[in-house]
């Protein structure tokens, strides 16, 4: 996609999500928050997979942040937007330690471990009963952010998805670009030009990861509750991506692209097919891999353009 067509899009979706809160309701922006939270999901997934490590544990980190959230409320009085803070920091944190455990591991090896990090993190929360609560889960009974105000709650959400975006530009514009790139590309050939292949991961891994968090955290003050089925949910890493494929992997713009489309489509199918939605939504992310591998956003990218990418 080119440049001006790029940031066209930015600047009408920038004003949009801007000027939404002023003539919408409290559904449409319970819609807006959804697809927000899924977009910013579906960029931090694109941000690790620039680097060709392909993770299934957008879930697990988004849940840790979750309930180290909730954990932070209940048991020590955090105020709402430190304990949020708190999830971040605390997603983060694991990330860096596990980081040295797994991102040795390459291809279906790595995707295959954060699907399982997932379920060891749900299973954990699920047996500390006493201090998580359990299969029932948490409820924060006082001080909830910003008394549950719609507007208020749309905003926390944009932040949060800001970040995410701003995150992802600097993903493209800073040298890890040319570093993860490399390494996807081909890691003997990164590593003899100088390129400190696990230093990179593992910042890639732990930023994405912190950002996971701080959205499970958004998540949690928004809702006032959390339980492993909901917070730990599947949802989590196949919609976001799902939306990053539709559109367009390694960038910003085509996981946005892809999550406005399919959050739109989403919503509208859970109206018309209560029950079986997510069964046309995955035969839609199918029929995308099969025709459009690349996603939309090279469907937009003009001919001359590919023409060139072909020849390069």
């Amino acid at each position: 996609m080119n440049r001006t067509l790029s940031l066209a899009l930015a600047i009408l979706f920038g004003v949009l999500a801007l000027a939404l809160p002023a003539f919408a309701g409290d559904y449409p922006l319970q819609v807006a928050r959804n697809i927000m939270m899924y977009m910013a999901l579906a960029v931090t997934w694109d941000m690790l997979i620039r680097s060709g490590q392909v993770s299934f544990g957008i879930a697990g980190l988004f849940g840790l942040g979750a309930y180290a959230t909730i954990l932070s409320v209940v048991h020590a009085n955090f105020p709402p937007i430190l304990s949020i803070l708190f999830g971040a920091a605390f997603a983060g944190l694991v990330a860096f330690f596990i980081g040295f455990l797994i991102l040795r591991l390459r291809a279906i090896y790595f995707s295959i471990v954060t699907l399982a990090l997932s379920s060891i993190f749900m299973i954990v929360i699920q047996n500390l009963v006493e201090f998580t609560g359990g299969p029932q889960g948490l409820i924060i009974q006082q001080g909830i952010i910003f008394n549950g105000n719609t507007h208020k709650l749309y905003w926390l959400t944009l932040a949060g998805l800001a970040v995410a975006i701003a995150a992802s530009i600097w993903f493209e514009k800073s040298k890890i670009h040319f570093a993860l790139t490399a390494i996807r590309n081909n890691e003997i050939s990164a590593k003899s030009s100088g390129v400190n292949i696990f230093r990179w991961l593992l910042l890639a891994f732990v930023v994405t990861s912190a950002i996971q968090g701080l959205l499970g955290g958004i998540f949690v003050q928004e809702y006032a509750f959390a339980t492993p089925d909901s917070v730990f949910s599947a949802d989590f890493t196949l919609l976001p991506l799902g939306m990053a494929l539709l559109g367009g992997t390694y960038s910003t713009t085509g996981p946005i692209i892809g999550a406005v489309l399919l959050g739109l489509v989403s919503e509208w199918l859970k109206m018309q097919i209560p029950y079986g939605h997510l069964v046309v939504y995955g035969v839609m992310i199918i029929v995308v891999i099969l025709f459009m591998p690349q996603g939309l956003k090279n469907v937009l990218k003009p001919a001359s353009n590919k023409t060139e990418g072909r020849g390069a």
